[in-house]
């Protein structure tokens, strides 16, 4: 069986391979989150390994593992795939007793498929077919994605698999058929039917269409949960678009079965579906295994939605997601609200080739959406909008880049003073609670920032050596850090007495910040009282003293930058008392930043 199933060509139809040199062959592991590729395939040898999961074995354990088989079933599901007839001990061969429950709902849907294709000729099905026809798609468009028809009828399917020698129990446990008042009843009735398969090409459930509106049931109705079919982990189109996918380094991800036709037929092969459910962190983990995203790849996925409210809403959920990937991330919307399938019906295959070539920048689409509901012609309305991006902009991982969205923000709204849209996502940043409690990731990039770095240094010492820090550190308050993580963690400290209350510190102290700290938090405070604390310790007390002094004149800069684009906003003729108290308060605080940066010299 190994002979007859190469594993490279297995491998290969779930996760892009590329040459490691040595006659290896190298990809992401599909067995765990990975950022770079560890998972080797060598295929002199017929053997796999990850470096990161230290999982491996065969092909046979790769199939078992990667779809959770007994070993008899990988051994069928290899065998199916090679075309060997196996022959069964103990009795001979039995439909349906020794062979493994997976493949009989493969064979089953397969089947399935095969009816409903052909019932796509019959006269009943004029609906279905005069919906395809509307829709630009012809016979041959039909039959090469496998499209067909459900008679209305409730047992057409049931009596024909069942007279394939497939159980009732089969049929209801594959979702192909339901529990009726008298036995087994056809899920699919009086539908366009379209089947969906996995990334190997197996019919693993359908996608069902209404043809008549009067009728009662959704306009869509999907296979249910199976063993075969998990709808958060299907992509509809995804054993078509796979290798183009991989080819092009290129995702397109549409809202149905007719946008995916619509794409593929006019030349955007890259584009998959998801079925029944939102795109999702599974959805993410087959495309980033097909696109081989990792740091420096050239990978672009591209989400297509409507134009309207909706299609909005829908892109803003992607954009919690969008960080998962490395590669670029795009939103393609047509003007007027059309979708890929409706958009090469009324304007030609072109249109939707321009459609996507046209796609805009996730985070951009993101953020002039939240801009679009307010009236940027006004200060208030300006301010509001800025707040309410702000946060986005504020949550791209990326520094660099999250600058530059900082400058088209400013921009976009108009202020031309990009210090002053900065500061105030910096502000928003620091302010914003962590989601149930949990802050945000570690971000290396940000720890490269002189201010952020002096942050982490100062919450270490609070974490080891709170007695250096003391009731200063206490009086700083939370807006002196800018990460949310770091705005947290000060927080606990206070609420845990504060670093005035740590003494010494040890592990009574850390203890006593574990038995506070959220679940979000522990890790973090795991973290800082093992990493290594690079300071002589002739020397901590000054080096404690220097951290707080450079931190509190973070601080009082950031507030000096934000009073100036306050000053440069206030009229000093029409409120003179308003403008000379900001002026005095500026004069304050330039005072106090010119005494820390004193303290800090040594002076």
């Amino acid at each position: 069986m190994r002979e007859r199933s190469p594993i490279a060509d297995i491998v290969g139809e779930h996760i892009q391979l590329r040459n490691a040199g040595g006659g290896n062959l190298k990809g992401l592991c599909p067995f765990h989150e990975e950022k770079s590729p560890s998972f080797n395939v060598t295929p002199a040898r017929g053997y796999w390994y990850c470096f990161g999961c230290t999982e491996g074995g065969d092909v046979i354990t790769f199939v078992r593992r990667l779809e959770h088989l007994s070993f008899g079933e990988a051994v069928e599901r290899l065998a199916g795939r090679a075309g060997i007839q196996l022959r069964y001990e103990q009795g001979g061969y039995v439909p349906g007793r020794e062979q493994g429950e997976r493949s009989r709902l493969i064979e089953a849907h397969r089947a399935a498929a095969e009816f409903y294709a052909a019932k796509l000729a019959a006269p009943e099905a004029a609906p279905g077919r005069r919906f395809l026809s509307e829709r630009g798609f012809e016979r041959v468009d039909a039959e090469r994605f496998g499209v067909g028809y459900a008679p209305a009828e409730w047992e057409a399917l049931t009596r024909h698999l069942m007279g394939r020698g497939f159980t009732a129990a089969e049929l209801v446990k594959g979702g192909l058929a339901k529990e009726g008042r008298r036995g087994p009843i056809d899920r699919f009735r009086g539908r366009l039917v379209w089947p969906i398969r996995d990334i190997t090409g197996d019919v693993i459930g359908f996608g069902a269409r209404k043809l008549n509106e009067a009728e009662d049931g959704p306009k869509y109705l999907n296979t249910p949960e199976s063993p075969l079919y998990k709808k958060s982990e299907v992509l509809y189109g995804v054993d078509l678009a796979k290798r183009e996918i991989s080819k092009r380094s290129q995702a397109v991800i549409v809202e149905g079965y007719t946008d995916v036709m619509a794409c593929h037929l006019a030349g955007v092969p890259t584009a998959v579906a998801t079925c029944g459910t939102a795109f999702g962190a599974e959805h993410i983990k087959v495309l980033r295994r097909l696109l081989l995203d990792q740091a420096g790849s050239q990978g672009e996925v591209v989400f297509t939605f409507d134009g309207d409210a909706a299609g909005q809403k829908a892109a803003l959920r992607a954009f919690a997601d969008e960080q998962k990937f490395v590669t670029q991330t795009y939103v393609a919307v047509q003007p007027a609200g059309l979708d890929p399938c409706d958009l090469r019906v009324r304007h030609g295959d072109a249109a939707v080739r321009d459609l996507v070539a046209s796609r805009e920048p996730l985070f951009a689409f993101a953020i002039r959406s939240v801009i679009s509901r307010y009236d940027v012609s006004t200060n208030e309305g300006r301010l509001s909008a800025l707040d309410a991006a702000a946060p986005i902009v504020a949550g791209i991982k990326d520094r660099a880049l999250r600058q530059l969205y900082g400058v088209d923000l400013d921009r976009w709204l108009g202020f031309n003073n990009e210090r002053f849209v900065m500061d105030r996502i910096a502000e928003i940043s620091a302010t914003a609670q962590p989601r149930q409690g949990k802050p945000a990731p570690r971000r290396v990039a940000e720890l490269t920032d002189p201010g952020v770095r002096t942050e982490a240094e100062v919450l270490k010492l609070a974490v080891q050596r709170p007695a250096l820090l003391g009731s200063r550190f206490d009086a700083i308050g939370p807006e002196a850090f800018t990460l949310p993580e770091h705005v947290a963690l000060y927080k606990l400290v206070a609420e845990a007495g504060g670093a005035g209350a740590g003494g010494e510190g040890g592990r009574a102290w850390v203890d006593r910040l574990l038995s506070v700290a959220g679940e979000g938090l522990r890790g973090m405070v795991t973290r800082l009282a093992v990493e290594e604390l690079r300071v002589d310790p002739a020397t901590e007390e000054r080096y404690a003293a220097d951290l707080l002094a450079a931190l509190e004149t973070i601080s009082v800069s950031r507030a000096i930058d934000q009073m100036r684009s306050r000053l440069e906003r206030t009229d000093p003729a029409g409120g003179p008392e308003e403008y000379r108290r900001l002026f005095a308060e500026l004069n304050e605080l330039e005072r106090r930043r010119r005494v820390l940066k004193e303290r800090a010299a040594g002076s």
